[in-house]
């Protein structure tokens, strides 16, 4: 089978609340975020590292499919795999079993751990704690999925991470319908394919999704009064308005802020009625400073 070096620490989550499976994943390699994981909305998680074989993923997911276990599941990879020996493979399912595998030829450290929810694995790292502070992170931080993932990948990383750099790092959700429109499983693809600070980048990456794309709680603002002429000022300077100041919300107006919303990528979170939300309030202000 094919096979690509990929020395790198990764984790795999299932959130049970949501229903959400995850892989954040670092490594000083061009693009890991290409290789490692792989993921089925309802099914289950692979990731593979190493000396990594990209045939596990899907093989993987179509063995969970089936009705195998994790842990079943790397059994049937590895035997079917005359290259096991240089491995790394975390596997879990869409029920948060899990099950983590380290060929006996990779690179140290090298290992791995599973628990309910998670698995946690890592090779040519600079120590044990990496791969410790992979799972005690992910076990004890609260929140979102993709939030989790990353707060562990920036514990890893502190602990020790790869003991050859950083280079690449990526974080991949599947939720039923989380994709864009609703119309896929795909939640979240951030990747950061070759970069001195993959992981301090990929974090402001996920800033940027929730900011565009994210349903989380923030504040709707009633346009009226001071508020509204300021927005007005603001559109007017961006360009997306031509109307009078006046702090009336008229249907020109109106149109002149669906064009921004539109026209911003803010489709996925126009809110009903006379309002605006307050992180978009935010960065209409910095857009129009610009």
């Amino acid at each position: 089978m094919n096979s690509i070096k990929t020395a790198t620490f990764s984790l795999a989550g299932f959130d049970p609340e949501t229903g959400e499976l995850g892989i954040a994943v670092q490594s000083k390699f061009l693009a890991a975020g290409a290789i490692v994981p792989h993921i089925k909305a309802g099914v289950g998680a692979v990731a593979t590292q190493a000396l990594a074989n990209p045939a596990y993923g899907p093989r993987g997911l179509d063995l969970l499919e089936r009705g195998l276990s994790p842990e079943e599941t790397v059994e049937q990879l590895i035997q079917e795999d005359e290259g096991s020996d240089q491995r790394q493979v975390g596997i879990i399912d869409a029920s948060g079993r899990s099950a983590t595998f380290t060929g006996e030829n990779c690179l140290d450290w090298a290992g791995g751990t599973a628990g309910e929810n998670f698995t946690a694995q890592g090779n040519i790292l600079v120590n044990r704690e990496t791969v410790t502070a992979l799972a005690e992170t992910f076990q004890e931080q609260q929140g979102r999925l993709a939030d989790r993932l990353l707060a562990a990948l920036e514990a890893a990383d502190r602990a020790g991470g790869d003991r050859r750099g950083k280079q690449s790092a990526s974080l991949l959700v599947y939720k039923e319908k989380g994709g864009y429109g609703g119309l896929t499983d795909k939640y979240i693809d951030l990747r950061v394919d070759d970069h001195s600070e993959p992981i301090v980048k990929l974090g402001e990456l996920l800033e940027l999704f929730y900011l565009y794309f994210s349903e989380r709680d923030v504040e709707l603002l009633e346009l009226k009064g001071e508020l509204l002429e300021e927005v007005q000022n603001l559109l007017e300077k961006m360009g997306y308005y031509q109307g009078d100041i006046s702090g009336e919300y008229s249907s020109e107006f109106a149109e002149s802020l669906i064009n921004f919303y539109h026209q911003e990528n803010f489709e996925e979170r126009v809110p009903e009625g006379q309002k605006i939300p307050a992180d978009i309030l935010e960065y209409l202000r910095k857009r129009a400073a610009e």
